[in-house]
Order: structure tokens, then C-alpha cells, then sequence
């Protein structure tokens, strides 16, 4: 198996296509909050479904209005467009517009009796105990609705095992998120972005494999030299590393991130806790830090952000915000401020799925690293 595959953008329907040949299930996931631990424990293949390759969303467009955020338009587009094949969706209320999306496959798949599973569960704004308790109970909702599907039994032994194979992926990412410290890291910001969302279309199992074999070759990899500035990203939801590439182009380089197609999935490990492992799973999801929406830990989010951006020594963050995006629509008001009284600059752009102001972009992307130059 060669590693290069990790960075390769497109959407594969390989490995989901041999995942269903060998008669399991594969399920397509919105947002995440989906506990894809539980659909592994169940041998459901958990895909994050993305918004990659869509130039045009016709009929997501007429589904969701153009008023609607054009990431969760593309991801309909590309569900209607057969651009995967799975046996239904699960989401959470994770945001209006990825609910929206939802919403509409289903309505337009229960139209045509497909007979795919589609199924939404709600995770709260707030953390607290018993914010934790109605998670556990839509949870256990979820593994009724899994368990038919799949035709297993959830066990603790069975959430134990799955909960360690992906804590080994988060482990491993951890080792190739410490590469970007280095002052010429041997991985960009694109291949980056490349590598964490090819965690949407593989098996864990496949993933882990092609991580290790990807650390087992890095020192051969060349360090990148004759970049003018470290940069982080923050903002929506980002499945198009050619906005990152753009970006680099005109000299900054990416070495840290706090997307949720990025860094966020892999942050931090799921502990057990061996009295009560539907309990752990329910917390970890609850309490980690992945972006505004759960209100009681915004403050906690932004001192990471601002954390992150010393560790990895960067000279500047660029903030990409999805036009019409609930969850972080509005974050730039504090952390512009926040990150002024650390020292670091903040370029605020917003965008569409399509990249159809590339060349804006690469503009005004010159212009912050030629500042950054300038004050450093």
C-alpha cells in the first residue's frame, strides 16, 4: 500500500465499495460529533461526507436555496449526484445548515424508497451533567437504530477495542502534527489537509497503516525552505486543499490548524473509563474542543487557538469563515483582540465552497504575508 494516497484529495469510493462487497455496511456521516467508534464496534464503516470536487450544486442549490451555506449545498449536491454509495446517513444537530442537508437526502431519498437508513441524533449547546445525560441517552437511541442495520450486538469489550483503534490514529497524528514545530517542516499546510481528510473515505484500520507507513519515511522527505511566513487556519468547515494551496503560493506556510477536517479530530484521546464506556464516549464528544457551537467552552477554544499559534511559533492566523456560517460566523469579534495581545496578526477572509475568487484570495493572501514580513 502506498502512503502517497493520503494525499490525494478527490473523494474514493474504493475502499467504501470493497467495505460493502465483503457485506457490511457503510454509512455516510454529518458533522463531527458522530461517535464514529460506535458504527466501528458495530463493523459499519463511518464516512465523513464532504463537499470536495462539487464545481456546481444545481440541485443543492434548488433543495437548500441560494441563501443556504454552500459546503452543506455541495455535500447535497455530491449525495444526489451519486457521487457515494452507502446504506444512509447519521448526523447530529451539529449546525443549522449541515441539518438542512440532512433533512433534504432524506426527503429526496425517502421519495424514491431507497430504503437507507437516515438518522439524527441531538447533542446540547452546553456541557454539564445533565447535558451529558440526555448525549448518553440519544446515544443509546443511535445503537438501536446501528444494531438493526448491522445485524450486531454492541458490547463494552467490542466499544473498548474500537475506542483504542482510534485513539491509535489520533496518537499517530499527534507524531506528524510535531513535525510542523520544526522551523522547516517536511509536510505542508495542502498536504496537511490532504492527509486528515483522507480519514473521511478509509477503514481505520487502512488509515492507520498508510500513517505509519507515511512516519517510517519521513526522513526522506525534503524540509520545505524559502517560506516568508508561519501561518495557522481556524474557520468553517475547509475540504479544499487548493484554498490552502493558494495560499502557500504566495510564500506563507501552514504548520497548525483548528479545523474539523483537520487537526480538531485528532486533538486529543478518548479516556475509558472501564465502569461506564458508553458514559466515556458520550463525555468525550461533549467536552472536547472542536468549535463555537457548544457556548460553555468558547473561551476555552479561543485560549487553544492562541495556545497553538506560540507552540508552533506562528507569525500569523488566517481565519476563513463559510459565508452564511452559524457556528463561526461571529468568532473573529473575539479573537482578533485575543490574538492581538499575544502579538499575532489575524487575516479574516469569507469564502464559498466553489473557489471562484481564487485570484482575490491569492491577493490579498500577498498582502498579509508581505505584513507579516515587514513586522517581523
Amino acid at each position: 500500500m502506498d502512503y502517497q494516497i493520503l494525499f490525494s484529495p478527490e473523494i474514493s469510493g474504493e475502499s467504501i465499495k470493497a467495505w460493502r462487497a465483503s457485506g457490511k455496511k457503510a454509512v455516510g456521516v454529518i458533522c463531527c460529533h458522530v461517535p464514529v467508534e460506535i458504527m466501528h464496534a458495530l463493523e459499519i464503516m463511518p464516512v465523513r461526507l464532504r463537499a470536495t470536487g462539487c464545481t456546481e450544486s444545481p440541485d443543492g442549490d434548488a433543495w437548500m436555496s441560494t441563501f443556504s451555506c454552500s459546503y452543506a449545498r455541495g455535500m447535497l449536491q455530491n449525495w444526489i449526484s451519486g457521487k457515494y454509495e452507502l446504506d444512509g446517513i447519521i448526523t447530529s444537530d451539529g449546525c443549522m445548515m449541515a441539518s438542512r442537508c440532512f433533512d433534504n437526502a432524506k426527503h429526496i431519498d425517502e421519495e424514491k424508497q431507497t430504503g437507507k437508513l437516515f438518522f439524527q441524533f441531538g447533542v446540547s449547546r452546553k456541557q454539564g451533567a445533565l447535558e451529558l445525560k440526555y448525549l448518553i441517552n440519544e446515544l443509546k437511541d443511535l445503537i438501536d437504530v446501528l444494531e438493526k442495520l448491522s445485524g450486531n450486538k454492541l458490547t463494552d469489550e467490542k466499544l473498548k477495542a474500537s475506542i483504542a483503534k482510534y485513539n491509535e490514529a489520533r496518537a499517530l497524528m499527534q507524531q506528524i502534527f510535531a513535525l510542523r514545530k520544526e522551523k522547516e517542516p517536511v509536510i505542508s499546510g495542502t498536504e496537511m489537509l490532504c492527509l486528515t481528510m483522507k480519514y473521511c473515505d478509509l477503514p481505520i484500520d487502512e488509515y492507520i497503516e498508510l500513517l505509519k507507513e507515511f512516519l517510517a519515511d519521513v526522513k526522506n522527505r525534503k524540509p520545505i525552505t524559502g517560506k516568508r511566513a508561519r501561518l495557522m487556519l481556524i474557520g468553517s468547515a475547509l475540504d479544499d486543499p487548493e484554498y490552502v494551496k493558494v495560499i502557500e503560493d504566495k510564500g506563507g506556510l501552514f504548520v497548525a490548524d483548528a479545523l474539523c477536517y483537520g487537526s480538531r479530530c485528532f486533538n486529543s484521546l478518548l479516556e475509558v473509563d472501564e465502569k461506564d464506556v458508553l458514559g466515556s464516549v458520550a463525555k468525550y464528544y461533549l467536552t472536547r474542543i472542536v468549535c463555537p457551537r457548544i457556548m460553555d467552552n468558547r473561551v476555552a477554544l479561543q485560549q487553544w487557538i492562541a495556545d497553538t499559534a506560540k507552540e508552533y511559533a506562528v507569525d500569523g492566523v488566517v481565519y476563513e469563515k463559510m459565508q452564511y456560517c452559524e457556528c463561526w460566523g461571529g468568532e473573529s469579534m473575539f479573537l482578533e483582540p485575543k490574538l492581538a495581545d499575544e502579538g499575532i496578526p489575524m487575516l479574516t477572509l469569507e469564502r464559498e465552497e466553489h473557489m471562484s475568487n481564487a485570484g482575490q484570495l491569492a491577493i490579498r493572501a500577498e498582502a498579509f504575508v508581505e505584513m507579516i514580513e515587514k513586522e517581523n
